[in-house]
């Protein structure tokens, strides 16, 4: 028999998660999401479990994502799968969010997408040296998901709308900059810190003396002009801006922006900012709305296809212009469904 996907451990005064595809770095399906929502019930009751840790197999990452490929072929044959997936993603991510009791994620490797959901909900996100964040959902035709409406207008000035954007990768220190991250251990000592939580000691006071300081670089230096740029009041305005810095930095940013799909970028940047006005659990129910309103269109599909089917990089978006994407299409995304996210 194969392996499970993700294992359940209750180690003492802790509940271990392991994702278990590392195969396929970790990519989260419909099975994994219903499960750890089980079990996390389970534990969220059970008095002897004091504290929830996740983790993921291999070297390469803590989880890459949700399993795109099968989200691609159930939307292509009209089957209920995506739909179901998304949904109790959603309903995990709010479970996480809402844990009663200490969620500590440990962060190595890719941690994107799905991943990010099932670790920065969580009241404790520790990375190791080699961490790397991102959302890049622009590039295939979604939005920044899994609680992204809530924790991206959050993050320090208009750092969440510059990562929802572009899909810039953040590594450790500027991920613990963001507060992405809220502790940097080196892997070294992940086997100390595991031990210390399993044998009942609080989350903060485990993370004592083995959490170190790591500088931001990146985030820190260009904080200015990403507040200052970010901040405008549409897409096109954020463009415009870019374009007159004439700067290397701001001239490659507005590059990359220019490769996302443009329905995409209109979507997300209407979802943060509406985010930033929102409750968590209403944050999760827009996305809903939103998510519903993807599988049925165009763009997904053709993002997909052009990163992770024929690899060719070169999507043809529709409409293929921020000019022909129009107030009312954008509306659509959040309208009210009439079966809206179970919370």
């Amino acid at each position: 028999m194969s392996e499970a996907e993700v294992l359940f451990e209750t180690r003492s005064a802790t509940g271990l998660i392991t994702l278990n595809r590392p195969k396929a770095l970790n990519a989260l399906t419909w099975d994994m999401a219903r499960a750890m929502k089980a079990q996390l019930d389970r534990w969220a009751s059970d008095m002897s479990v004091r504290t929830v840790i996740v983790r993921g197999a291999g070297e390469r990452a803590f989880c890459a994502g949700g399993d795109i490929r099968a989200l691609y072929d159930s939307g292509k044959a009209g089957t209920p799968y995506a739909l179901d997936f998304y949904r109790d993603e959603y309903v995990l991510d709010a479970a996480i969010r809402h844990f009663p009791k200490p969620y500590v994620a440990l962060i190595h490797g890719i941690d994107m997408g799905g991943g990010v959901g099932i670790s920065v909900n969580g009241s404790h996100r520790v990375a190791d040296e080699s961490m790397v964040f991102a959302m890049p959902e622009t590039g295939i035709g979604l939005f920044p998901d899994v609680g992204g409406s809530y924790f991206l207008p959050r993050l320090p000035g208009q750092t969440g709308m510059y990562l929802a954007l572009t899909g810039a990768r953040l590594k450790t220190a500027d991920a613990l900059y963001a507060g992405v991250a809220t502790h940097f251990v080196p892997r070294a000592r992940w086997d100390e810190l595991v031990s210390r939580l399993t044998g009942g000691t609080p989350p903060d006071a485990a993370l004592a003396g083995l959490a170190e300081n790591v500088p931001s670089t990146f985030l820190h230096d260009h904080r200015a002009i990403i507040d200052r740029v970010f901040a405008k009041d549409s897409v096109e305005q954020i463009l415009d801006a870019l374009d007159a810095e004439h700067t290397d930095w701001a001239r490659d940013t507005a590059k990359i922006i220019r490769t996302k799909s443009p329905t995409s970028l209109k979507v997300a940047f209407r979802q943060l900012r509406e985010g930033a006005k929102r409750d968590f659990n209403d944050c999760m129910r827009m996305e809903y709305r939103m998510v519903h309103r993807i599988v049925t269109g165009h763009d997904f599909y053709e993002g997909v296809r052009a990163t992770i089917i024929d690899k060719d990089g070169t999507p043809k978006w529709s409409p293929p212009d921020l000019a022909g994407v129009s107030e009312a299409a954008i509306n659509a995304y959040f309208a009210p469904l009439d079966r809206e996210l179970p919370l």
